[in-house]
C-alpha cells in the first residue's frame, strides 16, 4: 500500500490538487523480473540445443511447436512487465479543490447508456440515474442524460417515475450522507435500525421507512408495467413525451426523441426541501434500417452533441446503465486532476476501475480484475496513457470532441455556453436537439473519425482513448480506496465468455488496424504505453500457445514422448524457477489486491478457459473478418438473473447450462487431459518400459495433473451435477468422442 503525504495546508495556493506516488519496491520488482528474463533465455537455449535433429525423430515437430509457444508466452510476458515495472498511484486533494474553487466549480454532464429494456431492466437503469443525480455537487451544475438506444417507452416511463422520486431521494441522500446513492443498493445493504445508530443525534428511522416505501411503490409500478409491456392510456395522457412513440416505432426503426424531464435551469425545479434539482434529459437517437448506427459509439456521439446543445458542461462522466455511483465525492475527486494548476490542463480523461457489487468471495469467474486494477492499469497510467475502458470515466469535453492539446492550451473550464441557452424554452431546446440525434446528422462530418468516439471497432473505447492520447493529451488512472462505482458482473460462465470474446476480438482488430499502437502511436506515446496497450490487444492470439500447451504435452505423455528436461538435469532448474517465480509473484499480487488464495486458483482456471475458448474464437473471427469472410457483431451483456442462477452463483457453483461450441471445446480439452492422465497411469502399471521412462515425463505429468485439477468443476458439471447449471449431455457425448479421436492422432 502506498501512503499519502498530504503535507502543507489548504491555504497554500501553490499546493497541487493531486500527487503521484510510485509503488513501493518497484526497483526490487524490476530486479526480480530480470531474473525471470534470464530463466526464459535459458529455456530458449535448451529448446534450441536439444532440438531433435532428425526429421524422423518422434516428437520433433511437437518440440518445435512447444518452442514457438514458449517464445509467444515469453514475449507476451515481457509486454506485461512494461506496466508492472512502472506502477504509480494518484491521490487527489478534494479539500484543496473546495477551498479554492467552491464558488466557481465547473458544470459536469453525466452520460448514461442503455440499449435493451429486457437485458437491462429499467429499474436497474434508473437506480444508476438516481445515484448520479445525488452527488455531493452543486445540482445546478449537474446534468444527467440517459441515452436509450432501444428507444423504449418503458425506459422513458421509468425515468419519468425516477424524476418524481428524486425530489425525495436527493434531499434524503444529502441530509444523511447516504452511500451508495443507488436506492436499490442502499436499501439492500442497510436497515432502518442500523441507520438510526449511524448518528445518535439524528432519528433517521421514520424518514428511512418513508423513503423506502416510496421507492418500493415506484419500483412495483415500473416492474408491473414492464411485465405487461404496455403504458396505460391514463399514464400516456399525463406526459407529452409519450406522443413521440407511435404504433410503427420499433427498436431499430424510430425517430429521434429528446425529452427534458427536469429543467435544471428552472429555479422552480426543486426537491421537497426546496433544494435545486439537476437537469435530467432522455434521449433516443433516430434509428433507420438503412443507416448504420455504430452501436454504443454512435449513441455516445449523439449524446455528446445533444448535451452540448442543452448544458455544454466542460467535463463529462460516462456510465453504463449498471454502474451506479458509490462515492458522493467522486466528481470532486476527479476534478482535482483536471483543475490542477500545474498539470491539469494536459489531462483529457481520468479512468476509474470497473468494480462490481455482486462478486462472490472467491470470484468464481475472475471478473473483478483486481490484479489488473491494482497493478496493470496503474502501470499503464504511469506513462500518462491510461486506457479508456468505456465506462466510469471522466472526460474533458474538448478532448473528446477532437481538440488537439497544444503547448499554448490553457485548460479553460469556465464554459458559459449552457448559460447562454437559458433564454430558450424547453420545447425549443428539445426540437433543436432532435436534429442533432438524427441519422443523417453525421453524414460528411468528422464524427466517428476525428470527433467523438471512433467507429468501426467493437471496443470503441480503447481506440478512442488511443487517438486522444496521440493528439497530445494525457490520461490518468485513478483507483480510490473507496470504490467510486459499482456494477453488475456476469453470473454465468456463458455470459462471461461471450463478453470476453467481444472484448478480445475488438482489441485484436485494433492491433490489425491503422490504430495499432506501434504504428499509430509511434513518437506520440511512450514505448512502455504501446507495450501496455498490447497486453490487452493480444489477448486473442495468445490463445494459440495456450491451446498448444493444453493439447500437445498430454498427447505426448500418452505416447511416452518427453518434451521437458529430466528433474535430475540442470536444465530443469530454469523451467522450475520460471514456473515457481511467476506463480509465486502471481499469488502475491492476488493477495495484495485483496483476493483470497482460492480466488487466485479460480483465476488460473478462468485463465485457461478464456484462452482456449473465447479468445480462440475471437482470434478466428478476427482473421476471417480481416479476410472479408465475416462481419463484426455486437453482443450485449445480459444483466438479468433467474432465481436459481442467483442461488447457485451465491454458492459459488459455476453456471454452465449451455451447449455452445465454446463449452464443447472446453469439455473436450478437459476430457483429453483426463484421458491422458488415466492412460499414463494404466501404461505405467502394464508397460515396464513406459514405467522406466517416467523420470523423463515428470514435468508433463505435473502439467496434466494441474490441468485436471483446474478442470474439476468441469468434470462435476459433466458427470455428477443434476441441476440446470450442469453441462448438457450432448456436450458430454461430443467431448468424449472428440477427445478419444484426439488420442488417436499420431505425434510427429
Amino acid at each position: 500500500m502506498v501512503h499519502m503525504d498530504k503535507g502543507g495546508t489548504e491555504e497554500d495556493e501553490a499546493l497541487a490538487l493531486f500527487e503521484t506516488k510510485e509503488a513501493r519496491f518497484r526497483g526490487a520488482y524490476r530486479l526480480f523480473a530480470s531474473t525471470i528474463v534470464v530463466g526464459i533465455c535459458l529455456i530458449w537455449v535448451y529448446r534450441l540445443s536439444h532440438l531433435p535433429r532428425s526429421a524422423h525423430d518422434q516428437g520433433r515437430w511437437a518440440w518445435i511447436g512447444l518452442f514457438l509457444a514458449d517464445v509467444c508466452f515469453s514475449l507476451y510476458w515481457i509486454f506485461t512487465q512494461s506496466a508492472r515495472c512502472n506502477v504509480v498511484y494518484r491521490y487527489p486533494f478534494k479539500d484543496r479543490l473546495s477551498h479554492r474553487y467552491e464558488e466557481k466549480l465547473p458544470g459536469v454532464d453525466i452520460l448514461v447508456c442503455t440499449a435493451d429494456p429486457k437485458m437491462e431492466p429499467p429499474t436497474m437503469v434508473i437506480n444508476t440515474v438516481l445515484s448520479a443525480m445525488s452527488y455531493n455537487y452543486p445540482p445546478e451544475k449537474l446534468s444527467v442524460y440517459l441515452s436509450d438506444d432501444g428507444g423504449s417507452e418503458l425506459t422513458f416511463y421509468a425515468l419519468l417515475e425516477a424524476s418524481a422520486f428524486s425530489k425525495h431521494w436527493i434531499p434524503f441522500c444529502k441530509k444523511f450522507r447516504v452511500e451508495p446513492m443507488s436506492p436499490a443498493a442502499y436499501f439492500s445493504k442497510h436497515s432502518a435500525a442500523s441507520n438510526s445508530q449511524h448518528d445518535l443525534s439524528i432519528n433517521i428511522g421514520p424518514e428511512w421507512l418513508a423513503v423506502k416505501k416510496l421507492y418500493e411503490e415506484m419500483k412495483n409500478r415500473i416492474d408491473s408495467i414492464v411485465e405487461t409491456g404496455m403504458i396505460p392510456k391514463k399514464i400516456r395522457d399525463q406526459h407529452k413525451g409519450f406522443s413521440e412513440w407511435n404504433s410503427n416505432a420499433t427498436k431499430q426503426d424510430h425517430q429521434s426523441i429528446v425529452q427534458i424531464m427536469i429543467d435544471g435551469r428552472d429555479k422552480n425545479a426543486v426537491d421537497i426541501d426546496g433544494g435545486r434539482l439537476p437537469m435530467v434529459v432522455y434521449m433516443a437517437r433516430e434509428k433507420r434500417p438503412q443507416w448504420p448506427h455504430n452501436f454504443k459509439a454512435g449513441a455516445l456521439n449523439a449524446l455528446l452533441r445533444v448535451s452540448a446543445k442543452i448544458s455544454n458542461a466542460p467535463f463529462i462522466l460516462n456510465l453504463d446503465c449498471d454502474m451506479y455511483a458509490n462515492d458522493a465525492d467522486a466528481v470532486r475527486e476527479a476534478l482535482c486532476f483536471f483543475m490542477d494548476e500545474g498539470k491539469g490542463k494536459e489531462i483529457a480523461f481520468v479512468q476509474h476501475p470497473q468494480n462490481y457489487d455482486n462478486i462472490t468471495k472467491n470470484d468464481i469467474y475472475s471478473t473483478s480484475s483486481s490484479v489488473a486494477n491494482k497493478f496493470e492499469l496503474p502501470g499503464i497510467g504511469g506513462y500518462e496513457a491510461a486506457l479508456y475502458c468505456g465506462t466510469v470515466c471522466f472526460h474533458r469535453r474538448e478532448s473528446l470532441c477532437g481538440k488537439v492539446c497544444s503547448k499554448d492550451y490553457r485548460g479553460e473550464w469556465n464554459s458559459t455556453e449552457g448559460e447562454k441557452k437559458s433564454d430558450k424554452t424547453v420545447n425549443e431546446l428539445e426540437e433543436a436537439s432532435k436534429v442533432l440525434a438524427n441519422c443523417s446528422h453525421e453524414k460528411d462530418t468528422q464524427w466517428g473519425k476525428k470527433m467523438g468516439l471512433i467507429y468501426g471497432c467493437p471496443v470503441e473505447d480503447i481506440v478512442t482513448g488511443l487517438t486522444i492520447q496521440c493528439r497530445g493529451w494525457k490520461s490518468l488512472y485513478y483507483n480510490p480506496d473507496k470504490k467510486a462505482f459499482l456494477g453488475v458482473a456476469p453470473a454465468t460462465l456463458d455470459t462471461a465468455l461471450i463478453q470476453q470474446k467481444r472484448w478480445s476480438e475488438g482489441m485484436f482488430q485494433i492491433f490489425f488496424s491503422k490504430y495499432c499502437p506501434f504504428i499509430y502511436g509511434r513518437g506520440k506515446i511512450k514505448l512502455g504505453a504501446q507495450m501496455g496497450y498490447c497486453m490487452y490487444l493480444l489477448w486473442a492470439p495468445i490463445s494459440l500457445p495456450a491451446l498448444y500447451y493444453v493439447i500437445v504435452p498430454p498427447l505426448c505423455l500418452l505416447r511416452g514422448i518427453p518434451l521437458f528436461p529430466q528433474v535430475k538435469s540442470l536444465w530443469f532448474l530454469p523451467f522450475a524457477y520460471v514456473f515457481l517465480a511467476r506463480n509465486t509473484c502471481s499469488i502475491a499480487e492476488a493477495l495484495c489486491s485483496g483476493d483470497t488464495l482460492k480466488a487466485w486458483w479460480n483465476s488460473q482456471r478462468i485463465w485457461v478457459i478464456r484462452r482456449t475458448t473465447s479468445y480462440f474464437f475471437a482470434f478466428i473471427d478476427t482473421m476471417t473478418g480481416t479476410l472479408g469472410l465475416s462481419q463484426t457483431t455486437f453482443a450485449l451483456t445480459d444483466k438479468v438473473m433467474t432465481e436459481d442462477v442467483s442461488k447457485r452463483y451465491a454458492q459459488e457453483i459455476i453456471e454452465f447450462g449451455s451447449s455452445s461450441v465454446m463449452f464443447t471445446v472446453m469439455a473436450t480439452l478437459a476430457m483429453l487431459n483426463l484421458f491422458s492422465l488415466i492412460g499414463c497411469i494404466a501404461k505405467a502399471i502394464m508397460d515396464l518400459e513406459y514405467f522406466k521412462s517416467l523420470d523423463q515425463l515428470i514435468v508433463q505429468i505435473i502439467l496434466v495433473v494441474l490441468l485436471v485439477m483446474l478442470n474439476i468443476p468441469v468434470y462435476q458439471a459433466l458427470f455428477t451435477r443434476r441441476d440446470k447449471g450442469r453441462i448438457p449431455s450432448s456436450v458430454l457425448f461430443n467431448s468424449i468422442l472428440l477427445a478419444s479421436l484426439a488420442c488417436l492422432v499420431p505425434i510427429i
